[in-house]
């Protein structure tokens, strides 16, 4: 500390004299001197005096562990990129000194330097990595992965509870880390689709045993600074953003089976943004109907109020059930949870291990009703079964405009799901409520769901190649259209399929139209059921294999959209044959080939 002249009783140079000898004295000498001239009160006395007193207090405070974790993201449709955004976000406001990156960019070897490590991952299909994480999860699990002795973990894992291997993927990690030597820094917990209080409860216990393990106190450091009221709205999945419907037109022709609708919302007013290949999220509400059906099932009191979430909210039943619940999707953990509901023995064995194929055949095409009407008599009423329903999560559909082209509204492709199972016909909650209970001047609570994973090239003079059959051609008609807005010139080649050529070719005007204007390089097409034998968009990849190897060869960005379960893997499978024919490579060769373009970001899926 340095005295200074002014309020002091020293001359100038006895106050440069006392600042060459002040710093000096050692802690002892201060003590004494402040004690023997405190009495004089002067402020020059007293300023040493606090000098000390401050001296001393800092040296006997414990130092604080200085707060760092690394937030690590495998994500396939963005939910896991959003909430580790959100940690990192949560945690920075907190003082904590945060690394984001997605697993597909981090180099694993940095892991043994890490001392905090967070995982958010989701899982993809029957149990697998997300397309960006299978790199990184079969690191994890060779004999590369370094021992990770003294560095502390939590993850959070994703998934959908509907499928077998509900978070695998999470599981895995959480395990394997363990097994490397880490310890566990809060408990890994499994989020289903409606994931946001589970995640959030994550972020939180996650933040206070960081604090703990800092030696801070919790009330000092964890406390939420609220932000300033801005009097704007920000729309978001918590908060969505009530769409008016512009346009609502069935893309089939009279005569098709099938019924995709075109919808245009307005985002006016919303101060929304996205761009081609983004998702908007839909939160949709049971038809009346249903709801009527299975309150007749159950006599259950349409207007009993029963709780909605963990804090305890409340709405009449009929209500709860319409905008609250997923009711037309049955799940392994709902079963589990409605077994100690049940007076039925036949639900506990049906939950037995050696009964999966069973529980996996009655999951299958039903819904609550079905389950209420199977396995009663039951213990408790409706707020019973409230307490162990799914909130409804929002279903995603990918966008089929350009921001740049129309910033003031975003088009979707949606394909009304419609189908009899066990003595009912039974509906998409969301595609038919699109369907059919949405008209021009409604509104739908939407947000925007970024997908990082399935973006343009950055460099507008790469190829492109994209698949896209029925309402997978969706993201397509965004990157065409964004790429007419901005003028780029690189070949484009689609290839798109459907069932007849008349009544369900989707876009077909765009698509002939940006042929006509060279936006589109080339279009293959391929109509299942207009010849004698089924032909898809695999069929059309072989006839043109030669022509599509040497596009890869020239560096051409691939993307696939549409159903995983069939479609994708035989695209895959017919990529790696064309692969190895072409380019005269093993097996292993091909696999690695395709590998290496999903690490430079040129093999890109978008499938569900």
């Amino acid at each position: 500390m340095q005295l200074q002249t002014t309020n002091s009783p020293f001359s100038k140079e006895q106050v440069e004299w006392l600042n060459q000898l002040l710093p000096s004295l050692t802690q002892e000498q201060k003590v004494w001197l402040s004690g023997y001239m405190a009495a004089s009160g002067n402020t020059a006395v007293q300023e040493i005096a606090a000098s000390v007193e401050t001296e001393q207090a800092q040296a006997q405070r414990p130092t604080a562990e200085k707060r760092e974790a690394t937030i690590l993201y495998g994500s396939q449709t963005g939910n896991g990129q959003q909430l580790a955004q959100q940690a990192a976000d949560q945690l920075k406001e907190q003082g904590v000194d945060v690394t984001l990156s997605s697993m597909h960019t981090y180099k694993p070897k940095q892991l043994k330097d890490v001392k905090h490590l967070l995982v958010i991952v989701s899982t993809h299909g029957e149990g697998d990595p997300p397309d960006h994480a299978i790199t990184f999860h079969e690191f994890m699990y060779s004999r590369k992965a370094p021992k990770l002795d003294g560095v502390a973990y939590s993850v959070l894992a994703l998934g959908d509870s509907s499928y077998e291997f509900f978070c695998q993927t999470g599981k895995d990690f959480d395990e394997r880390l363990a097994e490397l030597g880490g310890t566990r820094l809060f408990p890994r917990v499994d989020c289903d689709l409606d994931f946001d209080e589970d995640a959030n409860e994550w972020i939180q216990g996650v933040l206070k045993s960081l604090t703990d393990q800092a030696g801070e106190s919790q009330s000092s450091s964890t406390q939420q600074s609220e932000a300033p009221s801005t009097g704007t709205a920000t729309y978001s999945r918590s908060n969505p953003f009530p769409a008016e419907v512009l346009t609502n037109i069935n893309l089939n022709g009279r005569g098709s089976i099938k019924e995709t609708r075109h919808l245009e919302l307005s985002l006016e007013g919303s101060g929304l943004s996205f761009a081609p290949g983004d998702s908007v999220g839909i939160f949709p509400e049971n038809d009346d109907v249903l709801v009527t059906q299975l309150l007749e099932a159950t006599s259950w009191d349409p207007e009993e109020a029963v709780p909605i979430n963990k804090k305890g909210d409340v709405l009449p039943l009929k209500e709860a059930l319409q905008r609250q619940f997923e009711l037309t999707v049955l799940t392994k953990p709902l079963l589990e949870k409605a077994s100690l509901l049940s007076e039925n023995d036949a639900i506990s064995q049906l939950l037995q291990a050696e009964s999966s194929e069973e529980l996996k055949a009655y999951l299958e095409g039903r819904d609550l009703i079905d389950l209420y009407q199977d396995y009663g008599p039951w213990k408790g009423g409706a707020s019973d079964f409230a307490a162990i329903l799914r909130k409804m999560p929002p279903r995603l559909y990918s966008i089929a405009s350009s921001f740049e082209a129309e910033p003031d509204e975003v088009h979707l492709t949606i394909g009304a799901v419609r189908y009899d199972a066990h003595g009912r016909s039974r509906t998409g909650v969301c595609s038919v409520e699109c369907a059919e209970r949405k008209e021009p001047g409604d509104t739908l609570p939407i947000f925007i769901q970024k997908n990082e994973s399935f973006r343009l090239p950055e460099n507008q003079e790469a190829p492109i190649i994209m698949i896209g059959p029925g309402t997978g051609v969706a993201p397509f008609r965004a990157f065409l259209e964004e790429r007419e807005e901005l003028g780029v010139e690189s070949q484009a080649w689609l290839f798109f399929g459907d069932q007849h050529f008349t009544t369900d070719f989707l876009y077909q005007t765009d698509f002939q139209r940006w042929l006509q204007e060279g936006v589109l390089s080339k279009m293959d097409v391929a109509f299942s059921r207009d010849g004698k034998d089924k032909v898809y968009v695999q069929h059309r990849m072989k006839e043109h294999a030669g022509e599509l190897f040497s596009w890869l060869e020239k560096g051409a960005y691939v993307y696939v959209c549409g159903d995983e379960t069939r479609m994708a893997k035989d695209v895959q499978d017919t990529l790696l044959e064309i692969i190895k024919e072409h380019g005269q490579k093993s097996v292993d060769e091909a696999n690695a080939y395709l590998t290496a373009m999903q690490q430079e970001n040129r093999y890109l899926r978008d499938v569900y």
